[in-house]
């Protein structure tokens, strides 16, 4: 049986390894040239103020007739004609839209060459400000809990953002294979992510590499789902538009890395905690074996399996819960309602992202057990005749994510 320090070495080197492929695929792929042209067309947007809504009546879409409607002033808040008022219309067939009423924050689309009464129409409502403060309370959160782990941890997830808007959207948008962009991407900003976070020791480095190896299980468990449920990725008006304006992209390559992406947060969640189990059951009893290390610490990634699963479903299950009380109204049978592509994609999504979760949790609890299991009485001088280590006598060894200060 290897030693854990020659099992250490070979999950260093293969991290290494990956590091290099990542920084050659990031080169390979990094987005050039001129982006696909999805069709958008100019268009400028102003923020505004609700001083008025009333009822009236106005064209129909269909000619020579009038349908009811809400007629709304409001006043331009931003952009070159702060200050000017405005209006526009709210029909009643027009479900997307809401009724306003005065005071109301909006965002309008301005096209200034349209009509008087047809130049602003309603986009949005603005949602800036409160968005800032839950972000201020967030961060504020993390650091006072986190302290500098927290800190981090921020840093970490702003240099993930950086990697999602300057490398794996652009390289969609120059038509790049998206599983290979994906695959990359989430491998680049699991190393920032984790390294950031936990600080570059061999804790990290396992938890990386139990991440790296159920990511590629994810991507090859993606693949084979889209292909045998037949998942075009036209199930999304969104996917509709991009067909049309864009019909050179992968849209199953897209579909598959958006679940290769979204499963990336929570399996550095899953691996983090095996490995920071197992050194603390480690340190707690020095002399315990690999297999009993291994057994002890999969019941605890069995109880976090259990509730990160059901969260998962969960989510998954309210997003789609509007659609599928829609579909519920219809003739079609709670079979076809969940095998038609729009519900079954994110079932796929929620299905693969799921295994992967569970099976991460045996592949790094495993590694980690390999790797930490001797070296305390190696790093101690294997104790010869002296009594057994207590973890407060022990010194602070690599498997300690992050600072040696455990206070809260």
């Amino acid at each position: 049986m290897e030693t854990a320090e020659q099992t250490e070495k070979w999950v260093t080197r293969a991290i290494i390894a990956v590091s290099i492929l990542t920084l050659l695929g990031l080169g390979l792929l990094w987005p050039r040239g001129e982006a696909l042209d999805l069709g958008t067309q100019p268009s400028e947007f102003v923020d505004a103020t609700v001083t008025k809504a009333v009822r009236t009546t106005c064209d129909a879409v269909e000619a020579n007739a009038l349908a009811g409607c809400q007629e709304v002033s409001v006043e331009i808040t931003s952009g070159k004609n702060a200050g000017d008022t405005g209006v526009f219309l709210i029909r009643d067939t027009d479900f997307r839209i809401p009724q306003m009423k005065g005071g109301e924050q909006v965002v309008l689309l301005d096209v200034a060459t349209s009509p008087v009464p047809y130049r602003y129409s309603f986009s949005d409502f603005q949602r800036s400000t409160p968005m800032w403060w839950l972000l201020l309370l967030f961060v504020a959160a993390v650091i006072f809990v986190g302290r500098w782990q927290g800190v981090r941890a921020l840093l970490g997830l702003a240099a993930s953002g950086l990697i999602l808007v300057a490398f794996i959207v652009p390289s969609l948008l120059r038509n790049e294979s998206a599983v290979l962009v994906a695959l990359v991407g989430t491998v680049a900003i699991a190393y920032v992510a984790l390294y950031l976070a936990h600080g570059v020791n061999t804790a990290t480095t396992v938890a990386l590499a139990g991440t790296l190896l159920s990511l590629v299980l994810i991507v090859g468990l993606a693949l084979i789902a889209a292909e045998l449920c037949n998942l075009s990725g036209l199930a999304s008006e969104d996917a509709q538009v991009l067909r049309v304006t864009a019909s050179a992209l992968d849209l199953r390559g897209l579909l598959v890395a958006g679940i290769v992406v979204g499963a990336l947060g929570v399996l550095d969640d899953v691996t983090v905690t095996q490995v920071s189990t197992v050194s603390a059951l480690r340190r707690a009893n020095p002399k315990m074996s690999r297999v009993v290390l291994y057994r002890e610490a999969i019941t605890v990634g069995r109880d976090h399996v259990a509730s990160t699963v059901n969260t998962l479903v969960l989510a998954y299950a309210g997003a789609a819960l509007p659609l599928v009380l829609l579909f519920s109204q219809g003739n079609k049978s709670i079979s076809r309602i969940l095998s038609s592509e729009i519900v079954a994609m994110e079932i796929v999504r929620m299905l693969v992202g799921s295994i992967g979760l569970v099976i991460s949790v045996p592949i790094t609890t495993a590694l980690a057990a390999a790797v930490l299991t001797g070296r305390e009485q190696i790093h101690a001088g294997h104790n010869h005749g002296g009594p057994d280590p207590t973890p407060t006598e022990s010194p602070a060894n690599w498997d300690d994510f992050g600072p040696q200060d455990h206070a809260i």
